[in-house]
């Protein structure tokens, strides 16, 4: 065996190994080599805001273009539409999403992001590929390029979609309003994978629900404002804000069951400009998330009955009452087929071994995402599931430290990327393969 590919296959978990000896295996690490490894390198080095993203997606373009795909820029503002016609057969979907986050990088990477931009505020602020975007970037353009030089072994049509504001939960719905399958076709399927720090680089993770339905609210309460020394001669928004925010937890704790997934997070409160002025505001920025629709709308109706009938109890008048409003656009939870998912565990387990899936995984948190807004209306079956990118001796270490690994969004948020890029590559092509295969 080549040495670059005795060190990566002893570098791998056991299922991963096994696949560095196959024939796609061999493949996909040379072209990590050669190609993907500079690749991940620059859009690391090279993030871009949601909505912003007009030099990542023209790189993008660039790359899927050379692959051999037939490539539409700017839909939905800074999405690229990638079609590679194989013969007859279904129509498949994979997307990956581009855009980073306001993050100042730590991670101490040789490679770290030194970029700043202005946001929509006009801030300058600094810009780091916090969440793995870049790893699923690089792995699209590696399945491109091999399901490209794989035409002899499927047929139908692959569709690849580089995604704007992922994290703003709006570019999918832009590109959807944008006629996208109208213009494109309608997929018969739907993939999508997101690098995680909490699972082992090499392994996958595929569950139920992925991730959570989120709303993004924001609370403008009203008061009187006042001297810091005269409390009573006003009302005072920001202990009212304080009130609303402790009553808020006891809709999850006290009106969700404690069986059903729900969480309401008041993540800012901006109020005032001295200590002692007494404001006549205050704002409160919230995300909401669920996992059913019994569950978000009790949620919110209880926000608002929460919000308003706390301003009542201080005295508030009617024509004064909080304002609740809307910020960025909802999504729904992101729900795996149940049929699909066990087809594809089964080609994965047969083609990549059993250990590909992590057994110590567990989701914890109630991340959102928005590629549910391309599978739901109408609905296509799909599955979207995670990459590990945390290597095995640093998972380890963090458990004997009692120190977690840095999570998504962290300053510290880090990943093993040949692993992960190599697996992204690998699960990609054989699921693909699988759902185009000739008849």
């Amino acid at each position: 065996m080549h040495k670059f590919l005795l060190l990566t296959a002893l570098a791998l978990p056991a299922a991963m190994a096994g696949a560095a000896d196959t024939a796609l295996g061999k493949a996909i690490a040379r072209d990590y080599d050669a190609h993907l490894a500079p690749l991940f390198d620059h859009l690391h080095r090279n993030p871009e805001l949601s909505y912003q993203e007009f030099k990542t997606a023209a790189r993008m373009a660039g790359e899927l273009r050379a692959a051999g795909f037939e490539v539409t820029g700017g839909v939905g503002k800074t999405g690229v539409v990638a079609i590679l016609r194989n013969g007859p057969g279904p129509m498949v979907m994979l997307r990956a999403d581009m855009d980073g986050l306001p993050v100042l990088e730590k991670s101490g990477l040789s490679y770290a992001s030194k970029v700043t931009q202005k946001d929509d505020g006009g801030r300058e602020v600094p810009v780091s590929h916090a969440c793995g975007h870049d790893v699923h970037m690089t792995s699209m353009v590696g399945t491109a390029r091999q399901m490209a030089g794989r035409r002899a072994e499927w047929s139908g049509t692959l569709m690849l979609l580089a995604q704007p504001a992922e994290e703003r939960i709006g570019g999918a719905r832009d590109m959807m309003s944008d006629n996208l399958w109208q213009r494109f076709g309608k997929p018969d399927f739907a993939l999508a994978l997101h690098v995680a720090s909490g699972l082992t680089a090499g392994t996958i993770d595929v569950s139920e629900a992925p991730y959570s339905g989120v709303d993004s609210l924001e609370i403008i309460v009203h008061g009187l404002g006042a001297h810091g020394a005269a409390p009573h001669t006003g009302k005072d928004p920001v202990v009212i804000g304080a009130q609303i925010v402790m009553a808020l937890q006891t809709i999850t704790s006290r009106e969700l069951s404690p069986r059903e997934p729900g969480l309401i997070t008041v993540g800012s409160f901006h109020a005032g400009t001295k200590g002692n002025i007494i404001s006549d505001t205050a704002k409160l920025e919230l995300t909401v998330r669920s996992e059913s629709v019994a569950a978000r709308e009790l949620l919110l109706k209880a926000i608002t009955r929460v919000t308003l009938n706390t301003a009542r109890a201080a005295g508030i008048a009617e024509n004064m009452l909080p304002e609740i409003k809307v910020t960025d656009d909802p999504a729904p939870p992101v729900l795996n087929d149940p049929a699909l998912s066990e087809r594809l565990k089964a080609v994965w387990r047969d083609k990549l071994g059993g250990d590909i899936f992590s057994t110590e995984y567990k989701r914890g948190g109630m991340g959102a995402e928005d590629f549910v807004n391309f599978t739901s209306n109408p609905y296509i079956p799909s599955v979207y599931f995670r990459v590990g990118g945390t290597s095995a001796a640093e998972m380890a270490q963090a458990a004997r430290s009692g120190t977690a690994v840095p999570s998504n969004h962290s300053p510290l948020f880090k990943v093993v990327p040949d692993v992960s890029i190599k697996t992204g590559v690998a699960t990609s092509v054989v699921a693909l393969l699988d759902l185009l295969k000739k008849k």
